[in-house]
């Protein structure tokens, strides 16, 4: 199972978002609504102090617990860390002002909180402001100073400023004792597993109970696969805290990871019989497709098809169905449930290949051998995979619950993103259609590679790699490449340039 870690790493693509957005940032006045979302950024260390690193993390958790305690709906660390990795950004390095609007347009928030923090002697200097996203107003600056050891009550000043909060409001929930709480956030910013362990190790040790942090440790230990220790972590948090549910629902993953199904199943199904998730359907069907077919406690289809209609929108759970209908040789379904799949994603290499082999065993050779190979070309995982078999342990398993896909910021980024990645998988089609042009070979196939893992249904990108092979004398290459076009789309070009290339194949010996 593969947990997100803690850290986010900073994650690079070819390309970067380039948001130049031109907002006229007007000074007004803007209360908070109650429909508002809000999405806390870090507020900036200006002085790139070390002693206070740790501060701009801690003031963006502090400011959504205290803004969402206070009425406002503010994104959670989890929510805001899941949109800067879903764009490819670095979580904790300072952006500039149009990109932390776009994050915050494409993540679904309604405004943004941003600002400043710095060190003057003892006291602390917080600066922070909030953007409303849908005017491009800027609101009026607040500005509050305090001592560090006073810090809850610092950022609890800011939040009630920042949305004119009375001071009969109610205050935000208890907080753990300040050094407790600055092993916690260090933990989160740790970049090995080593040092996020120890600092949140020291976090529960001076706070046994730390739910926040006994979850957090509960991922880094999952992450190096600890799953005893990781369980133990998940069980710290006793059943009266608001963050049982999840820590009950870890404690079953632990389970299932620790290969004890019974458990596992016990775990989840209690939660769902509390209260209904797709992502406890989904992880029920991953313990029976574990367990085998026709389990007593119900085939993994059914498991995955509640899940399926419960949130229809989530490729996983249509992948899941799909496979699970696949291992047990319901090919019709099995084809169904992964052409939904690819519809959705068309770089989801794992379905393709599946598709690929059910295919096969139907009879459809050349559509099956289309689905291999776009899967080999989208995952190095499939580059000598011929079998006949559905491969084993492609199931997925959902490591968060209560986050419905309609509610999550996978949700609000999802439009624009299938949108961005079809305009660049066009950009770099026409920018290796040009240098095909130039016969600059080696750059039209670095740009024609990167639209096809993009979008690998394109009849004319597969057409250009083929003929670049074949005026390079890699014949091979150049008739996969071809009849790939081929399969996707039929036209007389590609039809004689294959015809072409499998002459020359012949001629030289080799096998058609």
């Amino acid at each position: 199972m593969r947990i997100r870690t803690l850290a986010f790493g900073i994650r690079h693509r070819a390309f970067g978002l380039g948001l130049a957005l031109g907002l006229a940032l007007l000074v007004a006045a803007s209360p908070v609504q109650a429909a508002d979302r809000l999405l806390v950024m870090p507020l900036e260390n200006v002085r790139r102090e070390s002693s206070i690193y740790w501060l701009s993390e801690a003031s963006a958790i502090l400011l959504a617990e205290d803004l969402t305690a206070l009425g406002s709906s503010a994104l959670t660390r989890t929510e805001r860390v899941r949109a800067f990795e879903e764009l490819h950004l670095p979580v904790s390095a300072a952006l500039s002002r149009a990109t932390i609007i776009k994050v915050g347009q494409l993540a679904g928030a309604t405004q943004v909180v941003v600002g400043t923090i710095e060190r003057d002697n003892q006291d602390l200097i917080v600066r922070a402001r909030m953007v409303r996203l849908d005017s491009g107003t800027l609101n009026p600056e607040v500005t509050e100073r305090g001592a560090l050891n006073d810090l809850f009550a610092l950022f609890e000043r800011v939040a009630r400023r920042l949305v004119g909060a009375s001071a009969q409001a109610p205050a935000p929930a208890s907080r753990p004792p300040l050094d407790a709480f600055e092993s916690y956030v260090k933990g989160l910013l740790a970049e090995s597993p080593e040092a996020q362990e120890k600092h949140l190790e020291r976090a529960v040790e001076l706070q046994k109970a730390y739910d926040s942090a006994w979850l957090a440790l509960w991922e880094v230990r999952t992450e190096v696969e600890r799953h005893e220790e990781a369980l133990a972590a998940a069980r710290a948090v006793p059943e009266g805290s608001k963050m049982s549910r999840r820590a009950r629902f870890f404690a079953a993953l632990s389970e299932l990871e620790l290969g004890r199904q019974a458990a596992a199943f016990d775990g989840f199904k209690a939660l769902d019989s509390e209260r209904a998730a797709p992502e406890l359907k989904n992880n029920l069907g991953v313990v029976q497709l574990r367990r085998g077919p026709a389990h007593e406690s119900g085939r993994a289809t059914w498991f995955f098809t509640q899940a399926a209609e419960a949130d229809p929108e989530d490729p996983d759970y249509c992948f899941n169905l799909g496979y699970a209908y696949a291992l047990e040789n319901d090919f019709p379904a099995a084809i169904y449930w992964l052409r939904e799949v690819v519809r959705r994603d068309p770089s989801d290499g794992d379905a393709h290949f599946v598709l690929g082999v059910v295919l096969q065993a139907r009879g459809s050779a050349v559509e099956a051998a289309r689905e291999r190979e776009l899967a080999r070309q989208l995952s190095s995982e499939y580059g000598q995979q011929t079998g006949s078999d559905v491969p084993r342990g492609l199931e997925r398993i959902k490591e968060t619950i209560d986050l419905r896909r309609s509610d999550r910021v996978e949700s609000a980024i999802a439009t624009p993103a299938a949108r961005d990645q079809r305009e660049l998988a066009a950009f770099h089609l026409d920018r290796g259609r040009r240098f095909f042009t130039e016969r600059r070979d080696r750059e039209a196939l670095d740009e024609l590679r990167r639209s096809i893992y993009l979008s690998p249904y394109q009849a004319e990108a597969h057409l250009l790699v083929g003929q670049i092979h074949l005026r390079n004398g890699r014949v091979r290459e150049a008739v996969d490449a071809l009849t790939i076009s081929i399969w996707i789309e039929q036209t007389p070009g590609a039809q004689t340039l294959l015809e072409d290339a499998r002459r020359q194949l012949t001629a030289a010996g080799s096998p058609k």
